[in-house]
């Protein structure tokens, strides 16, 4: 669970990001579209996911699904995008504050 402090952190650090990922009408079950975020995930640590304006679900219902299919952490939903965190497991590039 993250801190107030982490959760400012990574929302600082994600204003730079590209959103790489999109969930349009089709949601996001596909097993494609769940391997891409966990790899993505795997590889940056931090991802910015959009949520195109076709789609049924809301960036938090998706950020909620996916935070517990993956096990990350929603760091923020915001508009019509969201961003989640997982720490890699080796040699993790972002420190979060204590």
């Amino acid at each position: 669970m993250l801190t107030g402090k982490q959760r400012a952190y990574l929302r600082s650090l994600a204003n730079s990001l590209p959103a790489k990922y999109q969930v349009g009408k089709m949601g996001f079950e596909d097993d494609a579209f769940i391997t891409q975020i966990r790899e993505g995930l795997e590889k940056n640590e931090l991802i910015k996911v959009t949520v195109l304006e076709n789609s049924d679900l809301s960036p938090r219902e998706v950020s909620d699904s996916l935070c517990e299919m993956l096990g990350c952490e929603g760091v923020q939903a915001i508009g019509r995008k969201f961003v989640l965190y997982k720490k890699r497991k080796k040699d993790p590039t972002i420190v979060l504050p204590k």
